[in-house]
C-alpha cells in the first residue's frame, strides 16, 4: 500500500518540488499551503507522515505541531519541519513541541527521500511486529518507572506520563539499557533509524523533556545521567 504524505507548504515552487519527487518515489501526496487548512487535512485523512513549513498563513508551524501532538489521531504520525530559518531556537521549539526532524531550506531531495524512507520503514517495523506479542507486551520497570511496550504507556510511581513517540523510545531504549552508556550517535540510529546528516542537539532536546516529564531533577536522585561529550545512561537501583 501507498504511503500518504501530507505537505503543509505555501510556497508553491516548493510544493511541486516536494510533489514531483514524492510521487516519482511512490508516494500519495496531499497538498495545503496554509496552517488551518492544512491542521484539519491532518486530522481529517491521518497521514503516514507531514512535511511541515514553519512560516504558515493562518497557523504557524509551530502552533500546528503542538495542536497535532495534543491529538490521539496524530500524536504518533512522523513530523519533519521544513524552514528557511536556521536560528538553533526554532530547532529546539520545533523538537520540543514533538518534531521528529528538522530540515532546513535549501535541502537535498536525495537526504529528504532518505529521511522518508527511514521513519517509514521504521513504522512498517512496528506495525509487523504488532501479531508477536513477546516483545511488544513485555513490561520494563526501573526506579518507579514503569513502560508498557504494547500500549505505549509510561507511569512513574503509578502515574500515567504523557511522552511523544520519539521520548517514549528513548526511555525504553535507556531503560531497557539502564547502567550502560548509550552514544547520542547510537540513539540516533536506533531511535530515527538513519544516521542523522544534522546535528546531535536531537537527541539532547528529547531527552530535557522526557527529564522534565519524569521529574528528573539534578542531584542524588537524577535517573537519566549525562556522559559528557559521549551520551546517556539510565542509572541502575542503588548507584
Amino acid at each position: 500500500m501507498n504511503r500518504k504524505i501530507l505537505i503543509i507548504e505555501d510556497e508553491a515552487n516548493i510544493q511541486e518540488l516536494l510533489r514531483y519527487n514524492l510521487e516519482k518515489n511512490g508516494y500519495i501526496v496531499t497538498i495545503s499551503d496554509n496552517g488551518i487548512d492544512g491542521l484539519q487535512k491532518a486530522l481529517d485523512q491521518v497521514p503516514d507522515l507531514i512535511l511541515l513549513d514553519l512560516m504558515l498563513p493562518g497557523l504557524d508551524g509551530l502552533e500546528v505541531c503542538k495542536r497535532l501532538r495534543m491529538q490521539k489521531a496524530t500524536r504518533r504520525v512522523p513530523i519533519f519541519m521544513l524552514t528557511a530559518k536556521s536560528e538553533e531556537l526554532d530547532k529546539i521549539l520545533g523538537l520540543e513541541l514533538g518534531a521528529d526532524d528538522y530540515i532546513t531550506k535549501p535541502f537535498s531531495i536525495k537526504e529528504l527521500i532518505a529521511r522518508i524512507r527511514a521513519a517509514m520503514r521504521r513504522s512498517d517495523d512496528e506495525s509487523s511486529d504488532a501479531p508477536d506479542k513477546d516483545e511488544k507486551c513485555k513490561i520494563f520497570k526501573a526506579r518507579g518507572i514503569e513502560i508498557d511496550g504494547e500500549k505505549f504507556e509510561v507511569r512513574k510511581n503509578n502515574e500515567k506520563i504523557t511522552l511523544t513517540l520519539k521520548e517514549f523510545e528513548l526511555l525504553k531504549m535507556l531503560v531497557e539499557n539502564k547502567g550502560k552508556v548509550l552514544t547520542r550517535d547510537f540513539l540516533l540510529d536506533k531511535i530515527w533509524g538513519y544516521e542523522y546528516m544534522g546535528d546531535t542537539r536531537t537527541v539532547d532536546v528529547h531527552i530535557r523533556h522526557v527529564r522534565q516529564k519524569l521529574n528528573d531533577d539534578e542531584g542524588s536522585g537524577r535517573m537519566i545521567e549525562t556522559i559528557r561529550g559521549v551520551g546517556y545512561r539510565f542509572i541502575s537501583e542503588g548507584e
